[in-house]
């Protein structure tokens, strides 16, 4: 995953400087080959080349030390970000991957998916954290809003949610309305899979907690958990494999989807 975030702010890198491959390796000394292998994740350069690049593109300070540091473990697997106190305003790395992604299914325990929340949802949500500025609030709604274009029919969704997370008042009765109808808009969409774990099913395979599986056109799944200041990617092949069994018991258990917008439905009225 640093490996793919390194190839992709590179390119950005790049784009922004407005040089063309030509013109760029000829400032850098380089063969255009190389060039075109370090952007297309081949890499084959060293960091004292990297940093020269980023130099030549008058790449910011802190956007060149963060590409720099995902050089120095780009074969690493699993990524464990922390974030400090709260978590930033955006998840660069989970809307690449995101966006990367041809198959996205969640489990969402406590609440509605992001990617199907209102709003104001949001701002209920956002305000009652004790750890984000009231600055922040609509910076944080704004960000949130725009992964939103994620969808645009070009991969799948699932989304297994249980029922008590739609059951949990949030915002008031018109807030909780709105985002229940907006939630049945959504689900009849082609490429949006939406099914309701109910509450009758008692214990069940995702009691450890919500995440998302991530599936890419020629490179391994991965799994994305959030916590309350931290970000945990998984990528390898064993713990992916759990968590793969745990969507496969929860769909086994989850109401098909017109009988999940019948629930819903009756939720909303």
């Amino acid at each position: 995953m640093r490996g793919r975030e390194l190839g992709e702010g590179l390119r950005k890198a790049v784009g922004a400087a407005k040089l063309n491959g030509r013109e760029l390796a000829g400032m850098l000394g380089w063969d255009p080959a190389k060039l075109s292998d370090l952007l297309n994740g081949k890499g084959g350069v060293t960091e004292l080349e990297v940093a020269h690049l980023l130099g030549v593109c008058r790449t910011p300070v802190a956007e060149r030390d963060h590409l720099l540091g995902l050089y120095r473990e780009a074969n690493a697997k699993g990524w464990w970000q922390q974030h400090g106190s709260r978590l930033p305003i955006q998840l660069r790395t989970l809307i690449d991957h995101e966006n990367a992604a041809t198959d996205i299914t969640g489990w969402y325990m406590n609440l509605p998916p992001g990617l199907l929340q209102t709003s104001d949802y949001m701002r209920a949500i956002i305000q009652s954290w004790p750890t984000i500025p009231t600055t922040e609030v609509e910076g944080r709604i704004k960000a949130r809003l725009a992964r939103h274009e994620v969808f645009d029919g070009r991969r799948e969704f699932t989304f297994l949610v249980h029922e008590q997370a739609l059951r949990l008042p949030v915002g008031g009765p018109a807030v909780m309305s709105e985002q229940l109808h907006h939630m049945l808009r959504m689900s009849v969409r082609p490429y949006i899979s939406l099914r309701v774990v109910p509450t009758a099913v008692g214990a069940h395979a995702g009691l450890a907690g919500s995440f998302t599986r991530l599936r890419f056109a020629g490179i391994p799944p991965v799994v994305f958990v959030e916590t309350e200041n931290s970000s945990l990617f998984i990528e390898d092949k064993a713990p992916i494999e759990g968590y793969t069994k745990v969507l496969e018991s929860l769909g086994g258990v989850a109401l098909d989807e017109e009988q999940s917008r019948q629930l819903i439905t009756s939720m909303a009225t």
